[in-house]
C-alpha cells in the first residue's frame, strides 16, 4: 500500500487514528508531492500499524457479525485472553469521541493553501456571509468549501454555548462531521436545540445525527455502518442520484421524527435516512459527506443550498 502524504492533504489539525491495519505495505513512492513515507508519517506520529494481514477475511467476517472491536499491542508478554479481554472491555456506544478530536478554543478559518485545484472559487474572497462551525472532528476541505462560496468562518469547540454563538450574529451555523455514537454527547444535543430556529444550520454526518436528536428523534447503532467512496445516495428532492463518500456507525431513524421534518436523501443500497431538512426552522442536513470526491462534485450542490438558505433568511429579516 502506498499513502503520499504532503501536508496540503491533511484534513484535520492532526491525525487521530488510534492505529492502521493493511494488507500490503510498498517500500517505494510513486506520488509527484509525496513528501513521506506511510510508515514514517505514522511512526512521527506515534500511531501503530501493522500489515501483511488478511484484510478480506477481516472484511468478510465483519460483513457477518458486523462491527467488531480489534486490539494492536507490541508487547510479546500478553497472551491472546488479555488481548481479547481487553477487546470485550471497550466499545463504541455511549462513548464520547468528539471531545477527543474538537478544537480547544474558537478561532478564525483561514484557507492558506487555496488549492490550484479548486474547482469553484467565484466567491472566496467575498465573505458575503458570516458562519459559525461547530468542530465535532471537522474537515478541512468543508471549510475550504463554504469559504469558495463566500463564507467568512469562526470554527468553535464542541462545547462552545450557544448563547456565545448567537453573540457573534452569524447568518448561518454548521455543525461538522465528527466519530462516535451522538447519544454521547448530551451537550452537543442541546446546544443545538438552543440554536434551532434562530439561525440557518446545515449538518453534516455527526452533525445530521445530532440534528435528528435536537428535533426529537433517535439515532441508532447500525451493523457496520457505511464507510468507503462509491454508496449511491437518491437527492428526493430533484430525483439525481448521487455517489457519495460515507464514513459513520449511526443513523437517524426517520419514523422516530416530528411531524414536518422531511427525509431529503436515501441510502439506496439499504434505504436508510441520507439527509434531512425542516423548512419551517431553515435546517438541512446529510448524513454523507458532500466535500468529498468521489462523484466526483455530484454532492457540492449541497453548499450552495446553505448559501441559499442563509441569502434567503437575510432578505426575510
Amino acid at each position: 500500500m502506498l499513502m503520499p502524504t504532503p501536508s496540503d492533504d491533511e484534513e484535520s489539525r492532526q491525525c487521530f487514528l488510534a492505529g492502521l491495519v493493511i494488507r500490503s505495505l510498498s517500500i517505494s513512492t510513486s506520488n509527484w508531492r509525496c513528501a513521506e513515507t506511510l510508515s514514517y508519517y505514522l511512526a512521527e506520529r506515534n500511531i501503530m500499524g501493522i500489515y501483511d494481514v488478511d484484510t478480506r477475511a477481516i472484511t468478510r467476517r465483519l460483513r457477518q457479525d458486523g462491527s467488531l472491536i480489534g486490539v494492536l499491542s507490541t508487547e510479546q508478554s500478553r497472551s491472546d485472553e488479555e488481548l481479547l479481554k481487553m477487546s470485550r472491555s471497550w466499545d463504541i456506544v455511549g462513548v464520547d469521541l468528539i471531545s477527543g478530536v474538537t478544537c480547544n478554543a474558537p478561532y478564525e478559518w483561514v484557507d492558506k493553501t487555496k488549492s490550484e485545484w479548486e474547482f469553484n472559487s467565484n466567491g472566496r474572497d467575498q465573505e458575503t456571509y458570516t458562519v459559525v462551525a461547530y468542530d465535532f472532528g471537522i474537515k478541512h476541505n468543508i471549510l475550504r468549501r463554504l469559504a469558495s462560496y463566500g463564507c467568512k468562518i469562526t470554527v468553535v469547540p464542541s462545547t462552545w454555548p450557544a448563547a456565545e454563538t448567537l453573540k457573534l450574529k452569524p447568518d448561518g451555523v454548521l455543525l461538522s462531521n465528527g466519530p462516535g455514537d451522538p447519544s454521547a454527547v448530551p451537550y452537543a444535543v442541546e446546544t443545538v436545540k438552543e440554536i434551532l430556529g434562530k439561525v440557518p444550520v446545515f449538518g453534516v454526518c455527526m452533525g445530521h445525527q445530532l440534528l435528528g436528536q435536537a428535533l426529537g428523534g433517535k439515532t441508532f447503532k447500525m451493523k457496520f455502518g457505511h464507510h468507503g467512496g462509491n454508496h449511491p445516495v437518491r437527492n428526493l428532492c430533484n430525483g439525481h442520484v448521487e455517489i457519495s463518500a460515507q464514513n459513520h456507525n449511526y443513523a437517524v431513524d426517520p419514523a422516530s421524527l416530528p411531524e414536518g421534518v422531511e427525509v431529503t436523501h436515501v441510502n439506496l443500497n439499504d434505504g436508510s435516512c441520507a439527509g434531512l431538512a425542516y423548512p419551517a426552522l431553515n435546517i438541512m442536513s446529510l448524513q454523507y459527506h458532500p466535500e468529498a470526491s468521489p462523484g466526483p462534485h455530484d454532492s457540492d450542490l449541497a453548499f450552495r443550498e446553505f448559501i441559499k438558505l442563509m441569502e434567503s433568511t437575510k432578505q426575510a429579516a
